[in-house]
C-alpha cells in the first residue's frame, strides 16, 4: 500500500499550532473573565493542545495508506477511529486535485474522490507530490471510464 509524503506531518503540525493559538486565547478570554488567575493558564492550555496536536499528526501519518486496486480504490485511516474506505470505480463522479496555501508551500497536493451517494460523497488522499496527485487524478479518472464502459456492457 502507498504511504503519503512524510512533508504531510509538517502540514497537519501547521493545523496544531493554529488550533493550539486559538485554543490559548479562548481559555485565556475564559480565565481573564471567570477566574482571574493570569495568563499563565492559557499558555498551559496552549502547551497542552500543541502537544496533543502534534502527537496525534505523528500518529495520523502512521496510519494513513492508500491503494489502487483492480476494481476500486482502497483507504485506511484514522487515529482513535480505524476507518478503511473501499471506493469502487464505477461510483466515482469526478476526481480533483488541490493545494491549499500551506500544502504549495510544502510542495503538496490532495486529490478528491467525488463519488455517486450522499454519505461521505468525498474521499481525499492528503499529502502528495503534485506529481503524484495528477497522475493519481489521471489513473482514477480512466479507471472510472473504464468501469462505467464495462458496467454498461452488462
Amino acid at each position: 500500500m502507498e504511504v503519503l509524503n512524510p512533508r504531510v506531518r509538517l502540514a497537519w503540525g501547521v493545523g496544531a499550532v493554529v488550533t493550539a493559538v486559538v485554543v490559548g486565547v479562548v481559555a485565556t478570554v475564559i480565565d481573564r473573565f471567570a477566574l482571574g488567575v493570569g495568563v499563565w493558564v492559557g499558555l498551559a492550555v496552549a502547551a497542552v493542545a500543541l502537544a496533543l496536536g502534534v502527537f496525534f499528526a505523528v500518529l495520523r501519518y502512521r496510519v494513513w495508506r492508500f491503494e489502487v486496486r483492480e476494481d476500486d480504490l482502497y483507504l485506511e485511516r484514522g487515529v482513535l477511529t480505524r476507518v478503511n474506505t473501499v471506493v469502487p470505480f464505477v461510483r466515482v463522479q469526478h476526481v480533483d486535485t488541490q493545494r491549499g496555501p500551506v500544502e504549495r508551500t510544502l510542495g503538496l497536493a490532495s486529490v478528491v474522490v467525488y463519488t455517486a451517494g450522499s454519505r461521505g460523497a468525498d474521499v481525499t488522499i492528503p499529502g502528495l507530490t503534485p506529481e503524484r496527485a495528477d497522475d493519481l487524478q489521471e489513473q482514477l479518472r480512466r479507471l472510472a471510464i473504464e468501469s462505467e464502459r464495462e458496467s454498461d456492457a452488462v
